[in-house]
C-alpha cells in the first residue's frame, strides 16, 4: 500500500511539470530578450535586428482600445520621434487577441496609426506569442533594452497616467539618461498602470 502515495507524488510532479514547461519565464532586470518579426501597419516585418546601428530599444506594448493606453498614445509618439534621433528605436505592440477585444483588430490598428500619425512601427502579436516571453501583463506596459537586447527597465512610462503636464518622475526618459551615462536605471523597475491584456481563457 505504500507504493501508492510514492506513485500519486510522482504523478503529480510530472504532470506539473508538464504543465509548466511550456510557460515562458517572464523577462527580469539583466535578461536578454529575444528578438522578433512581426507585422506593422505599413505592411511589413519589423524586429531589433533591423536596426543595427540601435543604441537601444523602447518595447511598448500597447493597444487601441485600452484607455490608459489612449492616454499615453500622445506620449509614447513624442518618445518615439525623441529618441529615435539618439539611437533608441521605439516599437510598440498590439498583445491582444481580437477575438476578444474587436477593437484591437489589425485592420483597426491601421486606422488608428494612420489618425494619430504614429512615429514608430506598431506592431501585432499574432498569436500572442511574444508577450508571455516579455511577461508584459498590462497596455501600456514598458520594456528598456540596451544595444545587445540586455533588459535594463521594465514598467510604468512615467508616474501620471491622465496628465503629462503633471508627470513629476519621467521613469522611462530617466532610465535611458542613466544608459546614457554608463550608470544602472533608477528605478529599474516601476508597476504598469493599465488596461489587463486580452486573452482567451
Amino acid at each position: 500500500m505504500k507504493i501508492l502515495p510514492a506513485l500519486l507524488l510522482f504523478v503529480s510532479v510530472f504532470l506539473g511539470t508538464a504543465f509548466t514547461s511550456n510557460v515562458p519565464t517572464p523577462y527580469k532586470i539583466g535578461d536578454t530578450a529575444t528578438d522578433f518579426k512581426l507585422k506593422s501597419v505599413d505592411g511589413k516585418m519589423y524586429g531589433m535586428s533591423d536596426y543595427k546601428s540601435a543604441k537601444g530599444f523602447i518595447v511598448v506594448f500597447t493597444c487601441n482600445h485600452c484607455p490608459f493606453a489612449v492616454k499615453y498614445e500622445d506620449r509614447i509618439n513624442d518618445l518615439a520621434k525623441k529618441y529615435k534621433s539618439k539611437g533608441y528605436i521605439l516599437l510598440a505592440i498590439n498583445p491582444n487577441d481580437p477575438a476578444v477585444q474587436a477593437e484591437d483588430s489589425f485592420e483597426l490598428m491601421k486606422v488608428r496609426a494612420k489618425e494619430k500619425g504614429f512615429a514608430f512601427p506598431y506592431l501585432f502579436d499574432e498569436g500572442q506569442r511574444i508577450y508571455p516571453q516579455y511577461g508584459a501583463t498590462k497596455t501600456p506596459h514598458v520594456f528598456l533594452l540596451d544595444k545587445n537586447r540586455v533588459v535594463k527597465y521594465i514598467g510604468a512610462i512615467d508616474d501620471n497616467v491622465d496628465s503629462a503636464a503633471d508627470v513629476k518622475e519621467k521613469y522611462l526618459e530617466n532610465a535611458i539618461a542613466a544608459l546614457e551615462s554608463g550608470k544602472t536605471p533608477s528605478p529599474e523597475t516601476t508597476k504598469a498602470i493599465g488596461c489587463s491584456i486580452k486573452t482567451k481563457k
